[in-house]
């Protein structure tokens, strides 16, 4: 079970990433997950939205706050963000099947990113969703909902470029842990029914901005 310290200086970050990442499991998924969580961070509020899948009716979420130490940045927002994301999944009577973080997994300059690192550190599969590029390049994409092409970095295909809705800008997905490209990518197709950002990823956006439940979901614990 991986457990460190978050009171850490930057490099030594930095070397738990290095030594960490080859512990990442890519496989298909064992079975369709009954229940998908949305992880999110703003400031020092952490946000869990838990929904049914793959119906996406809400079941559950949590807020918790946790005094920010460690400096901002790019590539180790993992060590700044996990602690408030873990106080906020403690408070889960039920660990999800299936994590979506905001952030990247593999796509990141070593191979760690935060949903790679919160999935080995709960033991659940995680999928990274990011907004924006941390690193790679890939080919144009075509506009319908659906398209993706493979995000490279050095030849490596380490993620995918995701069109979530028609016309609109595309996300970055990513494999976090103990699933694949191709399982991650369909997840969050089949999470993104209205909006570019899947719907839990969404939700716990707004509570982790907030504190506050969504409209007509059950009171979540803060």
């Amino acid at each position: 079970m991986l457990r460190h310290r978050w009171d850490i200086s930057p490099a030594e970050a930095v070397r738990i990433q290095q030594k960490l990442h080859t512990r990442v499991i890519t496989r298909p998924l064992d079975r369709s997950p009954r229940t998908v969580a949305g992880l999110d961070v703003h400031q020092d509020r952490g946000a869990v939205a838990v929904f049914t899948f793959p119906d996406l009716k809400w079941l559950a979420g949590a807020t918790a706050r946790y005094r920010v130490t460690f400096p901002y940045i790019p590539g180790l927002l993992a060590f700044r963000e996990m602690p408030a994301l873990l106080a906020a999944i403690a408070k889960l009577d039920v660990l999800p099947d299936l994590l979506l973080c905001d952030g990247h997994g593999i796509a990141h300059p070593r191979r760690f990113g935060v949903a790679c690192h919160l999935g080995i550190w709960v033991e659940r599969p995680t999928i990274g969703c990011a907004k924006s590029r941390l690193c790679g390049q890939h080919a144009d994409l075509p506009l319908k909902r659906g398209a993706t092409v493979p995000l490279t970095d050095g030849g490596d295909v380490m993620g995918a470029v995701v069109r979530t809705r028609a016309k609109v800008k595309p996300v970055y997905v990513s494999i976090g842990h103990l699933v694949d490209q191709k399982d991650a990518n369909d997840v969050v197709l089949r999470c993104a029914l209205r909006y570019r950002v899947p719907e839990p990823l969404r939700i716990a956006h707004m509570m982790a901005q907030s504190g506050r439940r969504p409209r007509n979901g059950p009171k979540e614990r803060t």
